[in-house]
């Protein structure tokens, strides 16, 4: 078989895998982009909901607060935000995973994942 034919077929069966249903592990994030989104939740997020993340223009983002709200929600208003309100999208700066993983240390708390204390 030529080269060309071996990489089509690779190509190929990586599409079918793919869009066959079974599940994609993303990669893990490392600990510096942890630290690095939890820096933007306290600073970027913080500028609405408080520094604190009790609130402010925006709702509070404490875990009381988020349990009540599944992950894929919460996941969705980081990524899409919410239209008509002050909120606005990350996805042009997040990716699913990481608005994912935002959403669980928010319901966490956010504070048990910052480094730099």
């Amino acid at each position: 078989m030529t080269i060309v034919k071996q990489t089509l077929i690779t190509i190929l069966g990586t599409i079918l895998v793919i869009n066959s249903g079974f599940p994609v592990k993303a990669a893990e994030l490392t600990s510096e982009r942890e630290a690095q989104l939890v820096h933007m939740v306290k600073q970027d997020c913080g500028s609405c909901h408080g520094m604190t993340l009790k609130g402010g223009l925006g709702p509070t983002l404490l875990p009381k607060a988020m349990n009540k709200l599944p992950l894929e929600a919460i996941k969705s208003t980081i990524l899409h935000g919410r239209p008509g309100t002050a909120m606005p999208e990350w996805k042009s700066i997040l990716t699913e995973q990481e608005a994912m993983w935002i959403s669980q240390q928010l319901q966490q708390g956010i504070e048990s994942h910052d480094q730099s204390k």
